[in-house]
């Protein structure tokens, strides 16, 4: 049976900028290639990346020249993954939405992370990825398979 991977923000960096976790992403990434697994993550975090990867670099965590590679990378490979339907990127609803802010105010989350859980709900995902322990905590109080990463 495919199993469906949700991948917050912070999760899908460490494909791109090798940190704590990123190897568990990287088998993960692997296992969708193989037909195994079905990455989703909200169209919402694609900006959310691309914003943490700017930061690295003007942080001097990346040099410019792999912000770049790091960049180029995750949007082709995004596009390719969808593509071929190993990926799901998840567009905004206005019922994801409805169910982000119900969440936000039952648990006290901060929108963009109610968001990812509302999104991983509406996928029906079977785990939950995260370097937040924040979100991890909410993610298992929902019930889902959340792995903090890092």
């Amino acid at each position: 049976m495919e199993t469906v991977v949700y991948l917050d923000s912070s999760a899908i960096v460490k494909r791109y900028v090798k940190e704590a976790g990123s190897a568990e992403v990287k088998e993960t990434y692997l296992r969708a290639y193989s037909g195994d697994r079905t990455l989703a993550y909200s169209i919402w975090n694609i900006g959310e990346v691309l914003g943490a990867l700017d930061r690295a670099a003007r942080m001097k965590r990346l040099e410019a020249k792999d912000h770049a590679t790091a960049r180029i990378r995750f949007v082709s490979e995004t596009r390719r993954m969808a593509k071929r339907g190993m990926a799901s990127i998840v567009s905004v609803k206005s019922s994801i939405l409805g169910d982000a802010w119900r969440l936000l105010e039952e648990k006290h989350l901060y929108e963009a992370d109610a968001l990812q859980l509302a999104t991983a709900n509406h996928v029906k995902a079977d785990s939950f990825l995260t370097g937040d322990s924040g979100l991890h905590g909410a993610a298992r109080e929902m019930g889902f398979n959340s792995t903090l990463l890092g």
